[in-house]
């Protein structure tokens, strides 16, 4: 096959190039320039998509004898990324940026533009695997990144590779060491690339400006503090609040409301939901019959619980918990797997969380 090999500078996606070579399949190594300004993404350890990062991803190209090539996409990565999660937090909403990025960069704007120079598909290091056309979870449980990639239809998987979903993350560091990459022992990236010095809070505040407003104490009705900005908040935030509540019992952010500027915090116990409402699913493969049991993944790096999907008269989904579960922001993404044993690591789909609560009582949130 005709390949694109998106080359991030790192390790994986540089054995993710080599082994595509190595399978035989006529690989082209892409990296995307994804800031008009490259200096003010991160460097070294600190994200992705550097200058830094251009150069290693070159060098590995060169060491494999492919050609390269770097697609300048900052415009639609300011759009349907960076903008996208603005949006989301000016919201009351939590976004991860990483799905969106995989969602509409990755599998959307890289796929559509590699299928029109007809090749046949990307290949990419995320740690997740494809078998007989269903997405499935990497061997590496540490490391697994199907979560991210919930939101990819089935003709997106169609056209994606994931080589290194069947190895953990010391093979694929110890290949590139056979393989005399530099980027070896190269730190993994972390935290949200186009935020430089890692403080969210502190980047929202310049963007969207100081906004106060009053902290409630759901437990008490009182007005237990103030903010500069409801979009510094998460649901199910403990640490950070800057409150001071009328007893010892630790307080979790319950609510934003965007509008009057009111986060609203509570006990533990206020703070569990067991029913999660999102908006419109995608299916990663043919879309199965409502209800059915599953396990849902409620963010990036929470495990999964049993649950039973259903279908809201909005064309969302109802999942109903087997067991309680704290920090269910909007703006996640709720990731349903399959319920069998033999094959519960296999991606069904998504749908965006809107709302969390209790079947039992009124909503929390």
């Amino acid at each position: 096959m005709r390949v694109i090999a998106a080359m991030s500078g790192g390790v994986d996606s540089a054995v993710a190039a080599a082994l595509a070579v190595e399978a035989g399949h006529e690989v082209t190594g892409v990296h995307l320039a994804l800031s008009p300004d490259r200096q003010t993404l991160r460097s070294g350890a600190r994200g992705c998509c550097s200058v830094e990062d251009a150069n290693d991803a070159r060098r590995v190209a060169g060491e494999l004898g492919i050609p390269f090539y770097v697609w300048d996409l900052a415009e639609r990565f300011r759009e349907d990324v960076v903008e996208d999660f603005v949006a989301e937090y000016a919201a009351g909403r939590t976004p991860n940026p990483c799905l969106r990025c995989n969602e509409r960069i990755k599998f959307a704007a890289v796929l559509d533009r590699a299928r029109a120079l007809d090749f046949d598909a990307v290949v990419t290091g995320h740690h997740a695997r494809l078998a007989d056309g269903e997405l499935r979870r990497s061997v590496d449980a540490a490391k697994d990144q199907s979560y991210v990639l919930g939101v990819l239809t089935a003709e997106q998987l169609a056209g994606a590779l994931f080589p290194l979903g069947s190895m953990t993350k010391d093979r694929v560091r110890a290949i590139a060491a056979e393989r005399g990459f530099a980027v070896a022992t190269k730190p993994d990236s972390h935290d949200i690339c186009f935020i430089s010095d890692g403080d969210t809070r502190g980047w929202l505040t310049r963007r969207l400006g100081e906004q106060p407003g009053p902290v409630v104490d759901a437990a008490t009705g009182e007005t237990v503090g103030t903010h500069a900005g409801a979009y510094g908040f998460t649901v199910g935030q403990r640490r950070g609040l800057g409150i001071s509540a009328g007893d010892e019992r630790p307080r979790y952010v319950l609510g934003i409301e965007p509008v009057t500027r009111t986060v609203t915090v509570g006990t533990a116990d206020q703070a569990a939901v067991d029913e999660v409402l999102t908006g419109r699913p995608t299916w990663t493969g043919p879309e199965p019959e409502l209800p059915f049991t599953a396990q849902v993944q409620l963010r990036a790096h929470g495990a999964a619980v049993t649950c039973r999907v259903a279908g809201s008269e909005d064309g969302g989904l109802r999942i109903e918990l087997a067991e309680e579960q704290r920090g269910v922001a909007p703006g996640q993404s709720a990731v349903l797997y399959a319920p069998d044993p033999e094959r519960g690591d296999r991606v069904l789909g998504q749908g965006a969380v809107r709302r969390a609560g209790r079947r039992s009582a009124a909503a929390v949130r």
